[in-house]
């Protein structure tokens, strides 16, 4: 069976740059097995990473619709799984640093790279981005459900924080927790209610996106970050997580319904917003709604 190639997104505004470099990588035994693909834009080239496949990106900070750091931002904080090699010009050298301190695997000056040395660091950058993603979901992955647990959502959080801060987008935070899970563990064993809590964890990661940050907090409580919800559209958003639930309660054949409590708290961009903030303003939402029984409709 024949390996695919490396798929790699080159994300920069200069088409004679982008012609050269498939060129050059094109004649050189270090290439071969590299697929560049080149996007002019960072809107477009986010659009070609939501459909999946690209295994490395090349990205220029200075594009037609964003520039410096916040480009890198934008681009790390919607597809974190995937390496990414910043390319700078020769006076950005701490741009650069600045990337790689944030998240980037690694940073290159452009022109002053072969082809060659550039494909060996594409290569790296992907066993590098592989091995760190490996140690981290070791202490950051909830086990049971697969989400982040409170440390991942609290290291990850702080990032996106910070470029809803650059991008001056606002965030919103939703606290969630089963209502009677208690129940549900002493009345049915506690494989059951460990059934139960994939289930939310499953429901909360086909309402929300892929770039957002979901979490399983610890026992029955759920956390969700979000960038760029408005108002209306995390209304929005909340009634469809609702009607998520309310589907599987007519469609399970769980001998089990389950009832959730919801907060949410929304914030524009500012300086002063910290996550434990944010964290608590939604806690305490949720059990305005448990203790005024506004709660998912079961059946």
């Amino acid at each position: 069976m024949l390996q695919r190639p490396v798929r790699v997104l080159l994300v920069d505004s200069h088409r004679p740059y982008a012609e050269a470099l498939r060129d050059g990588l094109a004649v050189v035994r270090a290439g071969s097995g590299i697929e560049l693909l080149w996007i002019g834009e960072l809107t477009g080239a986010i659009e070609r990473l939501s459909q999946g496949g690209i295994d490395a990106v090349l990205l220029s900070l200075d594009l037609p619709d964003s520039q410096g750091l916040v480009t890198f931002e934008r681009a790390h904080a919607f597809a974190p799984d995937v390496p990414i090699i910043v390319l700078t010009e020769g006076s950005d050298e701490d741009i650069g640093m600045n990337t790689v301190q944030a998240g980037a695997q690694d940073f290159l000056v452009k022109g002053e790279v072969p082809p060659a040395t550039l494909a060996r660091a594409v290569r790296h950058a992907i066993e590098r981005h592989r091995l760190l993603a490996a140690l981290r979901s070791l202490s950051l992955i909830d086990d049971l459900t697969g989400l982040y647990n409170r440390r991942g959502f609290a290291d990850l959080g702080e990032q996106y924080l910070k470029l809803s801060r650059r991008s001056a987008r606002g965030v919103c935070v939703v606290f969630l927790d089963v209502d009677r899970f208690k129940s549900i563990n002493d009345s049915l064993g506690h494989h059951v209610g460990d059934r139960a809590l994939i289930k939310v964890a499953d429901i909360l990661k086909a309402t929300f996106r892929r770039s957002d940050i979901i979490a399983r907090l610890g026992g029955d409580e759920f956390a969700v970050l979000a960038l760029e919800a408005s108002g209306e559209s995390s209304e929005l958003l909340l009634e469809r997580l609702r009607e998520r639930f309310r589907e599987f309660n007519r469609s399970s054949q769980e001998p089990y319904q389950l009832s959730v409590s919801i907060g949410m708290t929304r914030r524009e961009a500012d300086m002063r917003m910290r996550l434990e903030d944010l964290l608590s303003e939604a806690d305490h939402a949720m059990y305005d709604e448990k203790r005024h029984g506004r709660k998912v409709a079961l059946g």
